[in-house]
């Protein structure tokens, strides 16, 4: 059963290969032309001769047609000289009709009444003829123009994605430097709290190494990496300051794109909750409406800010990633709202699941 659903899939794979030859299908659009032609015909003179009379009208305007693919639009219209291109395109076809109706001349020899009725019908078959050239130059500009759209997709979903591996490999590091100064400084104290941490930092580690790499990961799984994360602040801050996490609504499989909250919460404890606080807080409410995620977070800040050491390295990558992430994942789709205040530090994130 399996080998003949394998077989059968290898026979389509084929025949769509063989199909999408430009020989192949260029063939069959010209056999298809010949006998649809050869029918409407066949009615009044007979298969035979109507066959004969339409492979001379299929062999005249693929000679136009190809001249007009691979001459004059890649040498005229490609490199935009329409008039040129236009007063080529009508002279051929006025070369071409003539030599057609002295070609149908020759073979109705001995039928006067048909040959008089070529001189008569020169400006039809030039009619005809310019429309079918015509028509393949409708058809060259829409087939170069798909093609473009989709080489532009393509390249656009190509560089998406290489930004947004550029921007998640920042986002990772960033926090596991974080995570393991905070475990650095425990294990300097001796802290029987220290084991808690690894396990946390270890199911945190999973979540990055094995979720992260998805465009959209659960919703519920980001909340408990969040709860993971603020359990560790917690521990390594001490009782001086107070962490609120409250998530409203339910909570299951809707996806989101992975790790989309964490640079607001390092930034909080990062430059918010600094050793010039003695006293903070940090405050998170997520709420969960169908397919809308709003995220607010706030924080204390010192009423003074903090001076910075001129030979230290800033590591603020955060907010920069999350705007650009925000426009690669969601556009249109969401609202930022940042707050600086005399005393806390606010951002508001509302995002619509797709």
């Amino acid at each position: 059963m399996i080998m003949n659903t394998i077989a059968r899939v290898d026979i389509r794979a084929r025949l769509y290969e063989w199909l999408t030859q430009r020989v192949v299908y260029h063939s069959l659009f010209w056999l298809t032309l010949l006998m649809i032609l050869t029918l409407r015909e066949s009615v009044l003179d007979g298969f035979w001769f109507s066959l004969s009379n339409q492979i001379i009208n299929v062999f005249f305007y693929a000679l136009i047609v190809y001249f007009n693919l691979f001459y004059l639009i890649p040498n005229y219209l490609t490199r935009k000289k329409f008039l040129t291109y236009g007063v080529l395109l009508v002279l051929f076809a006025i070369i071409v009709t003539p030599l057609k109706v002295i070609v149908f001349y020759f073979k109705f020899g001995d039928q006067p009444s048909l040959q008089a009725d070529l001189i008569e019908d020169q400006n039809l078959h030039f009619l005809f003829t310019f429309f079918i050239v015509g028509a393949s130059t409708i058809v060259k500009i829409v087939k170069d123009w798909a093609q473009h759209l989709r080489e532009m997709q393509e390249l656009e979903t190509q560089t998406m994605q290489s930004e947004l591996r550029f921007l998640k490999s920042q986002i990772n590091p960033h926090f596991l430097f974080n995570t393991l100064n905070n475990l650095y400084a425990l294990t300097l104290k001796k802290s029987d709290q220290a084991p808690e941490i690894v396990i946390k930092l270890s199911e945190m580690m999973r979540y990055m190494l094995y979720e992260c790499n998805e465009k959209r990961v659960p919703l519920r799984k980001e909340v408990n990496y969040i709860r993971n994360y603020l359990d560790l602040e917690q521990l390594r801050q001490g009782k001086n300051i107070e962490i609120n996490f409250m998530v409203e609504g339910q909570v299951s499989d809707q996806e989101i794109a992975p790790l989309m909250f964490i640079p607001f919460l390092e930034n909080s404890f990062k430059h918010g909750l600094s050793n010039h606080i003695t006293k903070g807080f940090v405050n998170i409410k997520l709420s969960v409406k169908e397919q809308c995620v709003d995220f607010y977070i706030e924080n204390s800040k010192p009423e003074t800010p903090p001076v910075r050491d001129p030979n230290r390295r800033s590591g603020g990558i955060g907010l920069v990633n999350i705007h650009r992430r925000l426009n690669l994942l969601y556009p249109d789709n969401y609202e930022l709202k940042i707050e600086d205040m005399p005393h806390a530090y606010a951002v508001h994130l509302k995002i619509k699941l797709m």
